[in-house]
């Protein structure tokens, strides 16, 4: 089976685009998580005090720093203002996004994974309704491994865990429960919170069956261009003849 990437870059009403678009140094990274946005923006150079009073109004300033190097600015945001969100076009067309966003000059640059070309081409099609689009690459991806630029978005990731199942797992981890050798039990780790045994293995069961659930889209991606299944090559493998 092969994946399809395709890298393309468009122009609508957006803030960071038209911030982009007026200072054409500075360089947006836009990553989306379950409710805010985290952007850095970079520039080289002292950057003009306009500038630095929009960035001010794009959301809570996280980090700031002016040196040799230039700008750089890490900001926070909500999404709840956001309407017909690209991101959402992407799933319906089974793409896969690779965050972060890059605005520059005034575009917004984007790069998807499919595994179908047929998805890739109809999301450029609706996205050419209503928003100026270029293609910058489509490929193929055949035998090779996927980008390794290509990480699992946090929120998607842990989306429906609950809280209570976070801190299971967390502390399970933190414990050594998945090491080999284990290094705890189940009754340790229980014994270590307010919980009867049967009451946190649910929550860490519950936990690690979400996430796995969650990951089955990146796992395939990452598996899905391997040549042969090594576990069959396992089983298959004959045991030598010892000579007599």
């Amino acid at each position: 089976m092969s994946l399809y990437e395709a890298s393309f870059r468009v122009k609508h009403e957006c803030p960071y685009r038209e911030i982009s678009e007026r200072h054409p140094d500075l360089t947006i990274r836009e990553w989306y998580l379950s409710d805010c946005q985290v952007v850095e923006l970079t520039s080289p150079g002292t950057p003009a005090s306009e500038l630095l009073d929009e960035i001010d109004d794009l959301g809570t300033v996280l980090h700031r720093s002016v040196d040799e190097s230039g700008l750089h600015v890490v900001t926070q945001s909500c999404l709840c203002s956001l309407e017909d969100s690209i991101i959402e076009r992407f799933e319906k067309y089974n793409t896969l996004y690779q965050p972060p966003t890059v605005h520059r000059q005034g575009w917004e640059h984007y790069s998807v994974i499919a595994f179908d070309e047929s998805d890739v081409r109809a999301l450029l099609r609706d996205l050419e309704a209503d928003r100026d689009i270029e293609v910058l690459s489509k490929t193929a991806i055949t035998e090779q491994q996927i980008p390794h630029s290509m990480l699992a978005p946090v929120d998607q990731l842990f989306e429906d865990v609950t809280d209570r199942q976070l801190a299971a797992l967390r502390l399970a981890l933190e414990s050594g429960y998945y090491e080999q050798p284990r290094k705890t039990s189940l009754r340790a780790l229980a014994e270590q919170t307010a919980v009867a045994r049967s009451t946190y293995e649910e929550h860490l069961r519950k936990a690690e069956n979400k996430i796995l659930t969650n990951a089955g889209q990146f796992l395939r991606l990452v598996t899905t261009t391997s040549t042969g299944d090594p576990l069959v090559v396992e089983r298959n493998r004959q045991p030598e003849q010892r000579a007599d």
